[in-house]
């Protein structure tokens, strides 16, 4: 049975694809020349150094095939679309609908396909909304390449994975020791803050969330009286005080 369907992956005969030719379809030899089915990755990140280094990072690994990039959260959903990967890497902060309103989209639509969220941010409320949102997993940037394929392949086999940083974040937010307001933000507010922050308009949140500019003014007035700021400086010095962005 073994030979038969390595017989048919590899086979590039009468005009069929051989498993380099189709994405969707992928497997590796190991050293012992038994074949495996690799885990198809796509990378979503919007600098292009991040994600040429991940990539050749994952090369390491014989299992883990990276099968294309995007560089936004609606460039993921197109690229998920098209490539059905088995594990998506997905960063947070990006252009567009971002990481969380992607992932979540992704899972509602393809519910097979893993979710690990790859950032910066360990701490605040975006662990525990990336995981409500439908992520199995959540590492941190700075990990190293073993956890990170590890992640992959834990992730892959259906077992949640976070990395111990994240989880002690998710333990402390969940107890709102640090006293963070903006644990109390629904998903959706804490979209709108993220926009806000990246100095969207009233209308480009509103076109990027399709929903109407209405609907924006009362999510943004909702975010102030929950947090208790009067405007978009107050917001932001807070947002630097809970480390929900860096202060340049």
């Amino acid at each position: 049975m073994a030979e038969r369907f390595k017989a048919l992956v590899l086979k590039t005969s009468e005009g069929k694809p051989s498993v380099g030719s189709n994405p969707t379809l992928s497997a590796t030899v190991d050293r012992a020349g038994s074949l495996h089915m690799a885990i198809n990755v796509l990378l979503v990140d919007d600098h292009e150094l991040v994600r040429a280094g991940i990539q050749q990072l994952l090369r390491q690994s014989e299992d883990i095939n990276v099968i294309g990039c995007a560089n936004s959260g609606e460039d993921a959903i197109d690229q998920v679309q098209r490539l059905l990967p088995d594990v998506v890497l997905m960063d947070i902060n990006m252009p567009g609908i971002g990481g969380i309103e992607a992932s979540r989209k992704i899972v509602q639509k393809h519910p097979t396909v893993r979710i690990i969220a790859l950032t910066v941010h360990t701490e605040g409320p975006f662990p525990q909304q990336l995981l409500n949102a439908g992520a199995l997993g959540y590492i941190s940037k700075s990990c190293n390449v073993a956890d990170l394929i590890k992640a992959i392949r834990a992730v892959h086999s259906g077992k949640r994975y976070v990395s111990n940083d994240v989880a002690t974040e998710i333990m402390w937010a969940g107890q709102n020791i640090d006293n963070s307001p903006f644990n109390l933000l629904s998903l959706r507010e804490l979209q709108i803050v993220e926009m806000t922050l990246d100095g969207r308009s009233i209308q480009e949140m509103a076109d990027l969330l399709k929903i109407s500019s209405k609907t924006v003014n009362t999510y943004r007035y909702r975010v102030q009286e929950k947090v208790g700021v009067k405007n978009d400086v107050e917001l932001t010095r807070l947002a630097i005080k809970y480390r929900l962005i860096q202060d340049s």
